[in-house]
Parts: structure tokens; sequence; C-alpha cells
């Protein structure tokens, strides 16, 4: 029997996964284990075997052209062959530049790598409209640029000024993480390792799913992404194995359910 959506799982999602119908998933958002810190959930001898691993029993949930985002760090997919399970599309780049810079004997690390795979050769959905970011290039200099003959006449003509902005790139510095600060920590203990932006989930759902698509969320945290879905009309399942975490995150739909106007 499929698990029920929109709600967050409690358990391991190892194990829940099973319980997923094979082709059915639009988007997987998998922010997992990093296998950097000294964290229980964190400790994984291998990140690199643990990762392709996901990568293979994701793979067959996923649906034709369906997404899957990979969090970790620079070297979460490295010497391992992804490619008989999914297309690597692109290595996102999230750039910190505020974390401290605390290396003494070499250079401190300033990004997570957000790992962009397909199922096959073209995804279900890539919406550029839903996540554009503004243009930092001056319109007169853009214009200029867009007189040449190989944007006027040939195969770049496509890749004009639009008012509505640009395409965000591989390198994201325009979402900062979150701080002790930020009115959406839901908690301490969520701080860096465990709590993402808004902001960030969010591209990644507007831009690799559509309304009323399904979107897996198999290390929920503190529901981040339920919460991004229940905003834009996806459905969603999560899994939690911290039942603390799962509490959280229940509440927090709670509360932004609360705060829909009437008739939503």
């Amino acid at each position: 029997m499929p698990l029920q959506r929109n709600l967050i799982h409690l358990g391991d999602a190892l194990e829940l996964i099973n319980e997923v119908e094979n082709d059915s998933v639009d988007l997987i958002v998998c922010d997992g284990p990093y296998g950097v810190t000294e964290n229980e959930w964190d400790r994984i001898p291998n990140i690199q075997k643990y990762n392709l691993n996901l990568i293979r029993r994701f793979s067959s949930k996923l649906k034709d052209g369906g997404a899957l985002y990979l969090f970790g760090k620079p070297t979460c997919i490295d010497f391992i062959d992804y490619r008989p399970y999914l297309n690597l599309k692109r290595k996102i780049v999230w750039y910190q530049p505020s974390r401290l810079a605390q290396g003494r004997i070499n250079y401190t690390n300033n990004y997570d790598i957000i790992c962009y795979f397909v199922k096959g050769d073209r995804p279900r959905a890539y919406n550029l409209d839903s996540i554009r970011v503004p243009q930092l290039v001056e319109l007169e200099h853009r214009l200029r640029c867009e007189r040449v003959p190989s944007v006027k006449n040939g195969k770049y003509g496509k890749t004009k000024f639009n008012g509505k902005g640009k395409n965000p790139g591989d390198v994201w510095g325009d979402i900062k993480q979150l701080t002790y600060k930020s009115k959406e920590l839901v908690c301490r203990e969520a701080l860096n390792t465990i709590q993402k932006p808004e902001k960030l989930v969010e591209r990644l759902v507007l831009a690799s799913s559509n309304p009323g698509d399904l979107v897996l969320d198999p290390f929920s945290g503190v529901g981040t992404c339920p919460v991004v879905c229940r905003k834009h009309g996806r459905d969603f399942v999560a899994f939690e194995i911290n039942v603390d975490f799962v509490k959280l995150a229940k509440a927090r739909l709670k509360r932004f359910d609360a705060e829909l106007p009437l008739g939503l």
C-alpha cells in the first residue's frame, strides 16, 4: 500500500523508501548525511558509497524525467559511477562567504554542493520563469552585447535580455544560510547542519516540479521541504527518524496552515 501523501512519516529513510511506489515521484530533495560531523546521524564511513546507494534506490522511484537534488560537500559523489542510474546535469555551488574562515593550514570550505540529477536525458520540468534572479549586468552593456552578430543572427539569439531576470546559474550566493537570529529557524539544534533556508528549497521545488506533482523528502529534518510544497501546491511524502524533529515539523505545518487566508 503506498505511503499516504502530505504526511511526515517517522522512521528510517532507507527502510521507508521501500514503501514508495516505483515510477511515482516527480522530484526528490535529499538533504541527508554529509559524513563530516560527529553527529550520530552523520557518522557515515564512506559518504560516496552511501550516496551511490541512495542514487540507485531513488532512481527506481522517480518517473522518467524526474529530478533529484542531492546535498553534500565537494567530494560527495566523487569516485563513484552513478551513470547507470541517473544523469548528472549540474553541480550547483551554494556559496556562503559569511562562514567563519578558520582554516590555518588549508583554505576554508565556503560552499556546499547540490548535485542536480535527472532520470533520462530531459527533465519533466524546468520552470525557468519561476526562478529567475535580477540581472547584474547594466542594461546598456547587455544590449550592446546583443548587437554582436552571433547573438543577433546566430544560435545565441535566445539568450537575449529578459526583463523578468536571468537564469540563476550554478553558483548561488544570493541565498544566505540561517543564523541564530533567523526568524524561520525552528530550533538551535537544527542550525546549519539540518535546517536549510526556505528560499533555497523553494528554488529547487519551483524549478523541477509543477503544481500537483509529488515531491519526496527522505531526510525531512524540521520540515522545510514539506512547508515549501504546501505553499506552492505540491504533494509531498517526507521521512524523518528523529521524533522530536517530526513533532517540530508537524507543528510548523500547522502554523503555516493556520496563517492561510480564508478560502484557500
